[in-house]
């Protein structure tokens, strides 16, 4: 699985680097959390995605790699590098 970029190929789902940050700058939620979002993408429920800590994951087939986040939005896209774009 990639550290430090995600294949677009699979929209990132391989992803398993430590970026916990969205692209407008907010800290990602924990994916085990339910403050101050609840959700259903929790590491019980998709246990092959590597919701680990509050890094940045797609485990649910979205365009790319996300997270929920600390702030006020409930969820923002993550800046992962795509591996074919790595040079």
């Amino acid at each position: 699985m990639p550290q430090e970029c995600g294949c677009s190929e699979v929209q990132q789902s391989d992803y398993r680097g430590n970026i916990s940050f969205t692209i407008s700058g907010v800290q990602c939620q924990l994916w085990a959390a339910q403050t101050p979002h609840t959700h259903t993408r929790t590491p019980e429920n998709y246990p092959l995605s590597g919701l680990d800590s509050n890094y940045c994951r797609n485990p649910d087939g979205e365009e790319k790699a996300w997270c929920y986040t600390t702030g006020t939005v409930r969820w923002n896209w993550c800046n992962v590098p795509n591996c074919n774009e790595q040079a």
